[in-house]
C-alpha cells in the first residue's frame, strides 16, 4: 500500500486531511488548530513529498521519516502538518480492520472522564464560579481547569488580586473533593508560581499547569520540587529531546502532550511510555473541541497511566462545533465516545468542506 493523495480543507482555524491510497483505502485526520491554512501549506511543501516515498506506512515509521526528512526544521509547524496525515492513516487502519482506533490501540470502546475547561481570563471570579457550578450540575463533571496570572504576564495578574481570589473562590463554591487545576501559560516565576500553586494545592486536589514559561525549565523544576501537590506541563513541546529531558530530570509531575502539536498519537504514545517507564502520569492537552479532544479520548483509553480527566473544554466552540458528526457531549461527567463507523467514529462534514480551502497534493 502507498498513499497517493493527500486532500486539505482548510480555513485560518483548523483544517482536515483526507489521505488516499493505491488499494482504495482512505482515512481522514487533522491538524493542530489555529493558522491552519499555513500548516496545510506545509504539510503539501514538506510532509506530502516524504510520505508519498513510503510502502505499507505504518504511524511510527511514517512520523520518523517525516521528522528526519525535515531535520533543518524541527518546530512547530512540521510537526502539526505531521499529525494531519498521521491520524488520517490511523482512520485507515482502522477502517480496514472494522474497529474504532481506541481498539486498534488496544483498548476497548467507551466514554472517559472529562474535566471542564476554562479559557477565560476576562471573568470574575464570583462568575467563574457560578458557570462551572452550573456545568458540574447540568454535565455531572467532577473537576474543572481554570486560569491565573496572566498568559506570558511575568507575575503580572490579569488584574491585581484575582488569582487568588479566584483559587478562593472556586473552592468555596465547589466544595474540597472536586478537583481544581488551575492553568498558569507561562505567567510566573518560581517564586510567584509557588505561592499560587500552595494556595491551589492547599485547599484540595488538582494540578498547576504550566506555572514557568514553557521553555524556562529550570524554573519549572524548581517549582516542581518545591510543591506537595502536582505540576503539570508539556502541551507546547514537539521535539523528543526536550522530552525526555523534561521525564528524566523530574520537571514535571504530569506529562501533557498535544497529540496534534506533538505530530500525532504515535509521538503522544512515546511521551505516555518515556513517563509510564517513570511512574508519572500521562494527561494530554486538548483545549478545543475540535478532533484532536476526540483523539485524545481514544488515546487515553488505550494509556496505562493516563490520568484521570480528559480536558473539555466549555467555551463557545464556533466553526469547531460543524467540522463533524455527531458532535462530542459530555454526559454524567465523562465524555461519551462516537461509534457510528470505524476509525474516529464520526464523519466530516461536508457543509463546512464546501466553505473551506481545498488543496490536493498527488504522488508523481
Amino acid at each position: 500500500m502507498r498513499i497517493t493523495s493527500i486532500t486539505t480543507h482548510a480555513t485560518p482555524a483548523v483544517a482536515l486531511v483526507r489521505i488516499e491510497t493505491d488499494t482504495n483505502e482512505s482515512g481522514w485526520g487533522q491538524v493542530a488548530p489555529y493558522c491552519a491554512d499555513i500548516t496545510a501549506t506545509v504539510l503539501h511543501r514538506m510532509v506530502a513529498p516524504v510520505v508519498f516515498g513510503i510502502d505499507d506506512p505504518d504511524p511510527d515509521s511514517l512520523s520518523d521519516r517525516v521528522i528526519a526528512a525535515n531535520y533543518k526544521f524541527p518546530g512547530s509547524f512540521v510537526a502539526r502538518a505531521l499529525c494531519g496525515v498521521e491520524t488520517a492513516l490511523w482512520d485507515l487502519l482502522a477502517r480496514r480492520d472494522g474497529k474504532l482506533v481506541c481498539e486498534l490501540l488496544g483498548a476497548e470502546r467507551g466514554p472517559y472522564p472529562a474535566y471542564a475547561s476554562s479559557m477565560r481570563r476576562d471573568i470574575t471570579p464570583a462568575d467563574e464560579a457560578r458557570r462551572i457550578t452550573t456545568v458540574r450540575d447540568t454535565h455531572g463533571f467532577g473537576a474543572c481547569k481554570v486560569r491565573v496570572g496572566a498568559v506570558n504576564g511575568n507575575d503580572v495578574d490579569q488584574w491585581p488580586g484575582r488569582s487568588e481570589e479566584l483559587i478562593d473562590t472556586m473552592r468555596s463554591a465547589l466544595g474540597p473533593d472536586f478537583v481544581i487545576h488551575a492553568d498558569g501559560n507561562s505567567g510566573f516565576t518560581p517564586k510567584r508560581a509557588i505561592e499560587i500553586g500552595r494556595r491551589l494545592h492547599g485547599g484540595g486536589p488538582g494540578h498547576l499547569e504550566e506555572p514557568c514559561p514553557y521553555w524556562e525549565m529550570g524554573w519549572t523544576q524548581q517549582v516542581t520540587a518545591a510543591l506537595d501537590g502536582d505540576v503539570a506541563g508539556g502541551e507546547q513541546d514537539n521535539w523528543m529531546p526536550v522530552w525526555e529531558r523534561m521525564v528524566n530530570e523530574r520537571v514535571v509531575d504530569i506529562v501533557q502532550p498535544d497529540v496534534c502539536y506533538i505530530g500525532g498519537i504515535s509521538r503522544a504514545r512515546r511521551v505516555a511510555r518515556l513517563a509510564e517507564e517513570a511512574g508519572m502520569l500521562c494527561t494530554p492537552h486538548s483545549a478545543n473541541v475540535s478532533m484532536v479532544t476526540l483523539f485524545t479520548l481514544h488515546l487515553m483509553r488505550s494509556l496505562p497511566n493516563a490520568g484521570p480527566f480528559l480536558e473539555f473544554s466549555i467555551e463557545d466552540p464556533g466553526e469547531f462545533a460543524e467540522l463533524f458528526e455527531p458532535r462530542l457531549v459530555v454526559e454524567d461527567g465523562a465524555m461519551q465516545m462516537p461509534d457510528a463507523e470505524p476509525g474516529w467514529g464520526v464523519t466530516p462534514s461536508h457543509a463546512w468542506i464546501d466553505r473551506s480551502q481545498t488543496q490536493v497534493s498527488r504522488a508523481g
